[in-house]
């Protein structure tokens, strides 16, 4: 598995990072077109981005941040074949070594389905793990997903 760190991500980076995205968030969590994933992209200041990518060059994994109200905030999606064999860990070590500070969201419930019909499952235990507090009291309530804010800080 190779880690690729970029500012930018082309055309093509763009759709498989959307596909990797639609199969491993929660339904309601998805795009239904490359132009509105885009869009979501385009509103976030400041994005650096890290790719895993397999040895057939195809994308299994992406971390990326950006600036939201004077905090660094990132997101990680990891193909759920690699789920527990140390490749999350990885790259967020390597957002770590240039960071000092790491914000997001976190789903903290398991009653949401992916589009193949499974059960999403919390990453939150994986962040603890990983040296991140859950704030509790930091809660993100919408229609469409139900979120914890979690922090890390070097």
């Amino acid at each position: 598995m190779e880690f690729i760190k970029l500012t930018k991500l082309s055309k093509t980076q763009k759709k498989e990072i959307l596909n990797l995205w639609n199969n491993e968030y929660p339904v309601k969590l998805n795009y239904k077109t490359l132009s509105e994933f885009e869009k979501y992209l385009e509103n976030l200041a400041g994005q650096s981005h890290i790719l895993m990518i397999n040895e057939n060059q195809k994308i299994e994994g992406w971390y990326f941040d950006f600036i939201r109200e004077n905090e660094k905030w990132f997101a990680i999606i990891l193909n759920s074949n690699y789920h527990g064999k140390g490749f999350g860990t990885k790259i967020l070590n390597l957002a770590k070594e240039k960071k000092s500070e790491l914000n997001g969201w976190v789903i903290d419930k398991n009653n949401h389905n992916k589009k193949n019909g499974e059960l999403y499952k919390s990453p939150l235990d994986f962040y603890l793990k990983n040296g991140f507090e859950k704030l509790a009291k930091n809660r993100l309530e919408l229609e469409i997903i139900s979120a914890v804010k979690i922090k890390w800080k070097k």
